[in-house]
């Protein structure tokens, strides 16, 4: 009688795939609260992580708390072409670059005079810092990373969109709350769609550009706004940070090596309906 066959999955091959160690991760927002946990998965898959956010007590804290070592903390504002340069001057300074993670913008709890607020209301001088922060920023990064990221034979940029920047706005899910849906954080985030795909076909084969959209995140926003969303979502839930963990370390990772100019919606379904 034959013996049964078992059909075992190779899990060191699939671990190998996987496996970040030795490359040079750069996350940008990389100590807000996204930005984080996209940081801390990359450090998990082995990765050196290059953190870079406005404020350093948080750049610090942040490398502080990731798993390995060889992390580097790096105050910059990607507003100022002196932060900008700030950047790329320490990337080539430490001399690889394999991950570029464009996390860094502005949301609609940025504080931002004239941006989360109802759209007569809204400001083209907001619109503009808006566009310099979520759209050009990666634009300027990748342009300038390009060679490094290149040479290494592993690159992959990661830019983090929105549903925002695929669909328009449910405004009835705002009513009788303070939050806000800017103008400018749906052109730059679908900007940054677009750019995606550019730069996906620009730098091939060498260089793989994908984006994710990640869903409303919970963060203590209104009950009703909560309720509201949760009923659109087929999860029937908002996201948690923990739920990008997965998809930033795939995409950085050769378990994505024939992916490209694509745009993962992380969203518990909210786009499929």
């Amino acid at each position: 009688m034959d013996e049964p066959r078992h059909h075992h999955t190779d899990r060191s091959g699939l671990a190998r795939l996987a496996d970040l160690g030795g490359r040079t991760a750069l996350v940008t927002g990389g100590a807000g609260p996204l930005g984080s946990v996209l940081s801390a998965a990359l450090a998990d898959a082995g990765a050196h992580v290059v953190v870079v956010d406005l404020d350093e007590a948080s750049c610090a804290s942040t490398v502080n708390s990731l798993h390995g070592g060889g992390h580097v903390a790096l105050a910059a504002n990607l507003l100022e072409t002196q932060g900008l340069s700030r950047v790329v001057s320490t990337i080539h300074e430490i001399g690889s670059c394999d991950v570029l993670v464009n996390n860094a913008a502005f949301t609609g709890t940025s504080g931002v005079p004239g941006y989360a607020v109802p759209f007569d209301e809204q400001t083209d001088e907001a619109f503009a810092m808006a566009v310099a922060l979520n759209l050009t920023a990666p634009f300027s990064l990748t342009r300038q990373l390009a060679p490094l990221l290149r040479s290494d034979g592993h690159g992959s940029v990661i830019n983090v969109s929105s549903i925002y920047g695929l669909v328009g706005p449910n405004l009835g899910l705002y009513e009788g709350t303070r939050m806000g849906n800017p103008a400018a954080y749906a052109a730059s985030k679908g900007g940054l769609v677009q750019l995606t795909r550019y730069l996906a076909t620009v730098l091939a084969p060498e260089i793989r550009v994908n984006a994710i959209a990640p869903g409303g995140i919970a963060r203590g926003q209104d009950e009703s706004f909560v309720s509201r969303y949760e009923r659109l979502t087929p999860l029937g839930r908002m996201a948690t940070e923990d739920d990008f963990r997965g998809v930033v370390a795939w995409l950085a990772s050769d378990a994505s090596a024939y992916v490209t100019g694509q745009v993962i919606a992380v969203d518990g379904g909210w786009t499929a309906w």
